[in-house]
């Protein structure tokens, strides 16, 4: 049979079509026979179909010789906290994330939860569940439950000092994904007076898919923070592995400021460590980290990519401006809890708010922020841009898609992995009239093409 919903970082699909119960067994063979793990940790998010899809990926894994360890209803970072404390061989997350509520999904890593994409065994474990001709097994795995919340807490404590901390009065919207019940538990430590919103785990998502990047979903912070008079605001994906940030006045702080303010908290921390980013967005990330005496190393876009960079450099801490934030004692792994205890602390030991942790910052470096367009031909499109732009550009980058620099402004053009679509970043040097008539005139010549 053929199985469609494997990408190039992960497992994503409509249900039932695309994944079903019967895939999601075939993935548990697959997995168990690619891998050959002894122990493998198992979560799932919130959404309906999760329980079932998690029930036939262990009976798959069970009946492939490996030991389940089921965590239950979690967060991404999670599983990858869990398969590393535990030392287990494997960890799969069954979620969507982000993705509507008729889709599901599954985030595979191997040991010390390193990541598993197509070029590192994505392709082959698709390829095996395909067949369905699955090697006997002599003795089946078993279930076990396992609670690693208390470390796991522990673990996320360990990276602020909670006494520096003062009573800051801020929103959290778990967007009735898993962050919730965590929050709950993280509120009992923490001297903050919370306001907590779509806090209730529920995966039909009656307040809209929790996805904080797209601007229409941001409203409900926004007036939260506004009717609180609350100095932040914060709100995550369905399985809070991406958090993001709202100042006092409930406005949108991209992440790539959050980026270079947590590159400089750790630099402050660790003089001289590296930094990882991404290409789409650089000016401000490398100016502090150069101005911090750390080392910027830039990786490209994807969480498989930048975990390996980030393992490679021994970076202390990487980001992307889509809100993914990486960190060395953390497995190298990704976590949507701990920058956010990272800026209450910075708000709460500088006694500033975000608008002033960042303001200038933004006004340095003006962006756009990610703007996509969908073309009939991605290819054709970023090739006739380079050749209109190229001639006066002081430095042309292809890390990932297309990167041209000039003195005072620059731009990234690259195409997404899975459909016809064209993703353009573009920043300036504290001009931002400069930066969005660039922004203006790109757009206009993408839709000529």
């Amino acid at each position: 049979m053929k199985i469609s919903c494997f990408k190039a970082y992960d497992i994503r699909g409509r249900i039932p079509d695309q994944l079903n119960e019967d895939v999601a067994y075939r993935i548990g063979r697959a997995f168990a026979q690619f891998l050959r793990p002894k122990t493998v940790v198992v979560g799932q998010d919130v959404r309906p179909t999760s329980p079932a899809l998690t029930a036939a990926l262990v009976k798959g894994l069970t009946e492939g010789g490996a030991d389940v360890l089921d965590i239950g209803l979690c967060g991404t970072e999670e599983v990858y906290f869990a398969t590393s404390h535990a030392k287990a061989d494997g960890g799969i997350m069954v979620t969507a994330s982000h993705n509507p509520a008729d889709y599901n999904g599954m985030k595979l890593v191997r040991e010390e939860s390193r990541p598993i994409s197509g070029d590192s065994g994505l392709n082959r474990i698709r390829q095996l569940a395909e067949e369905g001709d699955f090697d006997p097994v002599v003795k089946a795995g078993q279930v076990s439950p396992y609670e690693p919340r208390v470390a796991y807490i522990r673990h996320l404590l360990s990276y602020i000092d909670a006494s520096a901390l003062r009573p800051l009065k801020i929103v959290v919207n778990a967007g009735n994904g898993c962050a919730g019940p965590l929050l709950d538990l993280l509120e009992r430590q923490l001297p903050l007076e919370i306001i907590k919103i779509c806090n209730e785990p529920d995966g039909t998502f009656p307040n809209g898919i929790p996805n904080p990047l797209l601007p229409e979903n941001r409203g409900i912070t926004r007036d939260a923070v506004l009717e609180h008079g609350a100095g932040l605001g914060i709100a995550w994906d369905g399985d809070f592995d991406r958090c993001f940030f709202f100042n006092e006045h409930g406005e949108f702080i991209e992440g790539y400021y959050i980026v270079g303010l947590l590159a400089a908290a750790f630099l402050s921390r660790q003089p001289g460590a590296k930094i990882i980013h991404d290409p789409r967005l650089t000016w401000n990330t490398i100016d502090i980290v150069q101005k911090a005496g750390g080392q910027p190393v830039m990786s490209k876009t994807g969480h498989a990519f930048i975990k390996e960079r980030m393992r490679a450099e021994d970076a202390v801490y990487g980001g992307e401006m889509s809100a993914h934030h990486y960190f060395r004692d953390f497995a190298y792994c990704d976590s949507g809890m701990i920058p956010w205890l990272l800026v209450v602390e910075l708000m709460c030991r500088q006694r500033k708010l975000l608008s002033e942790l960042v303001g200038e910052r933004m006004r340095m470096f003006p962006a756009s922020g990610e703007i996509n367009r969908t073309l009939e031909n991605p290819t054709a499109a970023i090739a006739a841009v380079e050749t209109k732009y190229a001639a006066d550009a002081v430095n042309i980058d292809r890390t990932d898609g297309l990167s041209i620099e000039y003195p005072d402004w620059r731009f990234n053009l690259r195409m997404s992995n899975t459909e016809p679509v064209v993703r353009l970043n573009v920043e300036s040097r504290g001009d931002q009239g400069l930066m969005s008539l660039k922004t203006r005139e790109l757009l206009d010549f993408l839709g000529g093409l």
